[in-house]
C-alpha cells in the first residue's frame, strides 16, 4: 500500500534518535533552565521541553520491540540472533551503570537489552511448546517471574509486551489497542505503532555485518558518551 513507506532501517533510526533525546534530557538536561521553561499547559500539565523530550522519548521502547519480533522472524539463526542480543547486553551494563551512578555498580535496573532478550527467548518459548500448552504457558510464565525479578528496564510488562506484538502480528489494529493500554505512558507510547504501521516490510538501508553491528554499538556507545558529558 501506498502508505506503507518506512523500511526497517528507518524505523531503527527513529527509534535510535528517540533514545538518544530521551537519555540526553534524563541524564543531562534535567537541571537545565532553558529546558525547564513553561511552553504551555495540557490538563493542568506543565509542558516544558524537558517533558517534550521525554515524551518523545517514550516512542523508543514500543519500536525497538517491534523491531526484535520482526528480526525473530526473519533472522537465519535465531541462536545467534539471541546470542547478540546477550552479549550487547552485557557490553552495555557497565555503560548503564556508570549513567546511572558514576561508578561500576547499580542493582536498582539492568538495561533494556536485557528486555529485549528476554522476549525474543520468550518468543522462542512460544514456537518450541506450541505442541504442548501446559509446559508452553509454565515456560513462558516462568521467564516472565524472572524479568520481574532481574529488574530490567520496563521488566516483566516489556517482556508481556513484547510477546504481544508477536502474537497480535497479524491484528495490528488490536495490537495497537492492546500495546497502548500495556506500557506506562498509554497514549504517548501508543503513538508509535504509527510509524510501525508505516512499516513496508523491507529491510533498508542498514545491511550486512557492519551495519547491524553498528545499530546493536549504538545502545552502549552513547551511554558512555553521555557519562563522558557528564563528567
Amino acid at each position: 500500500m501506498k502508505y506503507k513507506i518506512l523500511s526497517g532501517s528507518a524505523l531503527k533510526l527513529l527509534a535510535m534518535l528517540s533514545m538518544l533525546v530521551d537519555h540526553l534530557a534524563t541524564f543531562l538536561w534535567e537541571d537545565s533552565p532553558d529546558m525547564l521553561v513553561p511552553l504551555f499547559t495540557y490538563h493542568a500539565h506543565t509542558i516544558t521541553p524537558y517533558v517534550l523530550c521525554r515524551m518523545f522519548g517514550r516512542l523508543a521502547f514500543p519500536i525497538f520491540a517491534f523491531l526484535v519480533v520482526e528480526g525473530y522472524l526473519h533472522t537465519r539463526s535465531r541462536k545467534r540472533y539471541g546470542l547478540n542480543l546477550l552479549l550487547f547486553a552485557l557490553l552495555s551494563e557497565l555503560p548503564w551503570n556508570l549513567v546511572h551512578t558514576g561508578g561500576f555498580f547499580f542493582l536498582g535496573k539492568q538495561n533494556v537489552l536485557f528486555t529485549l532478550f528476554f522476549g525474543m527467548l520468550g518468543m522462542y518459548l512460544l514456537d518450541y511448546y506450541r505442541e504442548k500448552p501446559g509446559r508452553r504457558a509454565l515456560a513462558v510464565l516462568g521467564l516472565c517471574v524472572f524479568a520481574f525479578f532481574f529488574h530490567a528496564d520496563y521488566g516483566y510488562v516489556g517482556y508481556g509486551f513484547i510477546l504481544m506484538l508477536y502474537v497480535l502480528r497479524e491484528l495490528r489494529p488490536v495490537q495497537a489497542v492492546v500495546g497502548a493500554c500495556m506500557l506506562p505512558s498509554r497514549w504517548i507510547a501508543g503513538l508509535a505503532f504509527i510509524p510501525i504501521n508505516l512499516y513496508n516490510g523491507r529491510r533498508g538501508f542498514i545491511r550486512g555485518q557492519v551495519g547491524k553491528y553498528l545499530f546493536y554499538s549504538f545502545y552502549p556507545l552513547h551511554l558512555l558518551v553521555i557519562w563522558l558529558l557528564q563528567s
